[in-house]
């Protein structure tokens, strides 16, 4: 994104990030003491720079993957490494529980299928992590995050990672969670689970990565894969994605298959894609949905669909005609922190966010909205 296109991702989570370290720890701690806790937690270590596959999207790994650029088991191995510098050390982010050990395998294996003319889809040879509440008949085991699971092993997939492996991704491990999925106690820290411990917020390590998706969200953002899949009963996706800096999707429930996943509900339960982009998001949902003989909700789920094809050729949806929730009580905060959010926006729309967010704009209505408390 330019610099007249507004903020990046990046550029607009990490000021967010520093501005909002700089809030919390605020009275009674002098200049000099906030600008030093925000130092020490601000994620920005000369380590995390100079990754080979730095925001890299599945459409651009999937062009290289084509032309022979790089192979599937090149990528599988640079996130692998990636996940071991950053999350087991270094920052130690502590948004990966375990790596799948048959990875390099597996990516090997659709490399051959690649080579002989089998190419299943966008997601062919895309390494992707999957939260540890959803099953897989691998040698990674399905936790939720708490030792009292420790060491089971599925005896058979969920639904959506069956439908992940068919689409040809590489399902590279088991990302950490709020234990249970926030369904254990009203005091949980988010992001924290006895198996993984406290995962961090790539951009200020000291701040909270929301939850219970938080792994996913976190290994996303810092490009430890190309995207994760989350589950969500009340916030657990759309909380992490916006702490973390990425774009998450609830699916309407029956859209994704509730089977294999560790339950919460049983009328709001879903997964769901984590991505850096909305076009990954969609790609990754695309390959995801589907009916489910183990879960009659999803009798009328399309299969196969092509959740791409509502996006422009630049990647961005038509808003038009779309009704947008926005949180008001979030601004007139932090000066800074709106002034953000006004510049990401703008770009957008000749309508003035400012008259959009009081439900003025032409095309595209808004709806004041409020958000749960304790995202599970």
């Amino acid at each position: 994104m330019s610099e007249k296109e507004g903020a990046t991702r990046r550029q607009m989570m990490a000021v967010a990030g520093a501005l909002g370290a700089a809030a919390v720890v605020g009275a009674g701690c002098s200049t000099s003491e906030r600008e030093a806790d925000i130092r020490s937690g601000d994620g920005s270590d000369s380590e995390v720079s100079g990754f080979e596959l730095e925001e890299a999207t599945i459409a651009e790994l999937g062009s290289q993957m084509a032309s022979g650029e790089r192979t599937s088991a090149e990528i599988t191995r640079l996130y692998l490494e990636r996940i071991e510098a950053l999350d087991r050390q270094g920052p130690t982010l502590r948004s990966v529980i375990e790596t799948n050990p048959d990875a390099l395998e597996i990516a090997e294996g659709l490399d051959a299928e690649r080579a002989a003319g089998n190419v299943r889809g966008p997601l062919h040879g895309v390494p992707i992590l999957l939260k540890d509440n959803i099953a897989t008949a691998d040698r990674n085991t399905t936790t939720a995050g708490s030792l009292a699971l420790e060491g089971s092993i599925s005896q058979r997939d969920a639904f959506v990672a069956a439908r992940l492996r068919r689409a040809g991704a590489v399902l590279l491990g088991k990302a950490n969670l709020s234990e249970w999925a926030n369904f254990r106690s009203n005091r949980s820290s988010s992001g924290w689970s006895a198996r993984g411990g406290q995962c961090r917020n790539p951009y200020v390590l000291n701040r909270n990565p929301c939850g219970s998706s938080s792994g996913s969200g976190a290994a996303t953002s810092a490009n430890l894969c190309a995207a994760a899949v989350g589950t969500e009963t009340d916030g657990s996706i759309i909380c992490p994605s916006s702490a973390n800096g990425v774009v998450g999707i609830k699916p309407t429930v029956g859209m994704v298959s509730r089977s294999g996943i560790v339950p919460i509900s049983a009328v709001q339960d879903t997964a769901g894609p984590m991505a850096r982009t909305v076009a990954d998001a969609a790609a990754l949902l695309s390959g995801m949905t589907g009916a489910d003989p183990r879960d009659d909700a999803t009798a009328a789920s399309p299969t196969p669909t092509d959740l791409t094809r509502h996006l422009s050729e630049h990647g961005a949806a038509d808003l038009s005609r779309l009704r947008i929730g926005i949180g008001r009580q979030f601004f007139d905060r932090d000066s800074r922190v709106d002034a953000l959010s006004l510049r990401a926006w703008a770009p957008r729309s000749s309508t003035p966010f400012r008259s959009r967010i009081a439900g003025k704009s032409e095309g595209t209505s808004t709806r004041p909205c409020s958000t749960s408390s304790r995202p599970v």
